[in-house]
């Protein structure tokens, strides 16, 4: 999948907040992960603009505090791409957390138009508690996952297929759903980009097939 390009659409942080306008009727592909994980840093790179970054870097983690919606136009249509809060920063305000919790379920739990999640995982440590915990919840609302397997080129290239073989037993998926990738340097990102493109035609194709028995 090519990236032609992206717009941001707007944010939403209170519940009952209208999502933006401009991405209305577009399947969603929502991107979720620990604090820290270097969510900001895919984004731009998947979005092809980590030169001119869309979505803030931070060297202080817990800095994406609403859900940030992105018009994406590529070579197979369009969607929106959705940047969730990190979670599991002992530092942000118990307030925030509390606000951040009905709200990203809400999102989750209740929307016809997402299509997925990509659920990233920091290849260096494997799932934590709290991506053990995000992950079950996402397979008790019946969300479909692809896992991304963030900061690949920290790991010394001997060790990295170990590290990718641990972590799809742990966590009983198939190799398929998962990638490995690097914000920094690139790698991985083409097979990210086509498993994307794989969501978003599949979901295009489900709808036509929706419609076209309807009028049949």
């Amino acid at each position: 999948m090519h990236i032609k390009s992206v717009e941001f659409a707007g944010a939403i942080g209170q519940i009952g907040q209208a999502q933006p306008e401009s991405v209305a009727g577009l399947r969603q592909l929502a991107f979720a992960g620990r604090s820290n994980v270097g969510k900001s840093s895919l984004i731009n790179r998947v979005l092809g603009r980590t030169r001119t970054p869309i979505a803030r870097v931070s060297q202080q983690p817990g800095k994406t505090q609403e859900i940030n919606f992105y018009h994406v136009r590529t070579d197979l249509g369009e969607f929106c791409l959705v940047d969730l809060p990190g979670y599991g920063y002992a530092k942000v305000p118990k307030e925030l957390r509390d606000r951040w919790r009905p709200l990203i379920s809400g999102f989750l739990s209740d929307n016809p138009a997402l299509a997925g999640v990509v659920q990233l995982i920091d290849m260096r440590h494997g799932p934590t508690e709290d991506d053990e915990r995000a992950i079950a919840y996402l397979s008790e609302v019946g969300v479909g996952v692809l896992f991304a397997l963030t900061k690949s080129d920290k790991l010394k290239p001997s060790l990295r297929q170990k590290a990718y073989q641990d972590i799809v037993a742990s966590l009983a998926a198939d190799p398929d759903q998962v990638v490995a990738v690097s914000a920094l340097s690139g790698d991985g990102i083409e097979t990210l980009l086509d498993s994307l493109g794989a969501v978003i035609t599949a979901e295009s194709e489900d709808e036509r097939g929706v419609e076209e028995g309807a009028v049949s």
